[in-house]
């Protein structure tokens, strides 16, 4: 049994057989069959640009990611799940439109009753997720920090697609204007980097701002904090008073750090430090004043 789907090498193997005998799923022809048209006002934009859909699962390969159970995050009319069905022992497709769902359930029929697809209709904020091996998908846009970082902490591979203003954040440096709370959060967890950018023309209906495709590779940091969380918050509160020293920053934010003193703070660290502004910070030294928070800060 592999990823937790017991199947017999020859059956499976029939089944891919015919996977990779049949043509690929026109996106286009997916929206037809849907009878859907995208809505903004929900962030519904379908990817339908082909190359796209096409490069998507090579970005996994790029890097060998495990592709035994690969997870999709909105998956729409199944156009990039098509793709993932070729390269993946099992897929588990999470989607939140009912009507959609529905769809994919008929239009997938074969493949979910060779149980190499798995549907599960909800909320990826709410619902439960399995233990997949890499993510591959075209997130909601106006979920997309939530949804990450619910997927960070599970240390897999992860394939994304994201506002381009977003992934540029993710892999952003010091003393950069996109580098804030988010470049350090998500460096914390893994290797950032943007592989491709994407026209709002692949998508269907346009959105208003260009796209960017960001892999995510996991690894340890080379440093250590005591308690993840209250590193996080720690960045967090930091970053709220990003134009203010950090001497003035660490007084002010204790409320979202949780620092019971943090003036005890501010007289532990060195002039230096605390004359400078978060964004020059890298995450290392994020990491070496959060435990000189945690040591004189009397957190709570």
């Amino acid at each position: 049994m592999r990823g937790g789907y017991a199947q017999s090498t020859e059956t499976r193997g029939l089944h891919r057989a015919v996977i990779y005998a049949r043509k690929m799923r026109d996106p286009d022809g997916l929206l037809a069959r849907a009878g859907v048209r995208g809505d903004p006002n929900v962030d519904q934009h379908f990817l339908v640009d082909d190359r796209v859909l096409d490069r998507l699962p090579d970005y996994a390969h790029e890097i060998d990611a495990d592709l035994t159970h690969v997870l999709e995050i909105g998956a729409g009319t199944g156009a990039l799940t098509d793709r993932l069905l070729r390269e993946a022992d099992h897929v588990t497709a999470v989607e939140r439109d009912p009507d959609l769902v529905s769809f994919l359930r008929r239009e997938f029929a074969v493949e979910i009753e060779a149980d190499e697809l798995t549907i599960i209709e909800g909320d990826a904020l709410d619902v439960s997720l399995p233990d997949f091996s890499a993510c591959v998908a075209n997130l909601p846009y106006s979920i997309s920090s939530q949804i990450v970082f619910r997927l960070f902490p599970r240390k897999r591979p992860l394939i994304l697609m994201f506002q381009r203003e977003f992934a540029e954040r993710m892999e952003a440096v010091p003393s950069t204007p996109e580098y804030g709370r988010l470049s350090v959060s998500a460096q914390h967890y893994a290797d950032c980097e943007i592989v491709e950018t994407v026209p709002k023309e692949a998508f269907s209906p346009p959105p208003a701002v260009e796209s960017a495709v960001v892999r995510t590779r996991p690894r340890d940091p080379e440093y250590t904090v005591s308690d993840e969380d209250f590193f996080l918050q720690f960045v967090k509160a930091l970053f709220t008073q990003r134009r203010k020293t950090l001497r003035n920053a660490i007084r002010n934010t204790g409320h979202i750090s949780g620092l019971g003193t943090p003036e005890a703070v501010v007289e532990a660290a060195s002039e230096e430090l605390m004359s400078r502004r978060a964004g020059t910070l890298s995450p290392s030294e994020f990491a070496a004043l959060c435990e000189l928070a945690r040591e004189r800060g009397e957190p709570e």
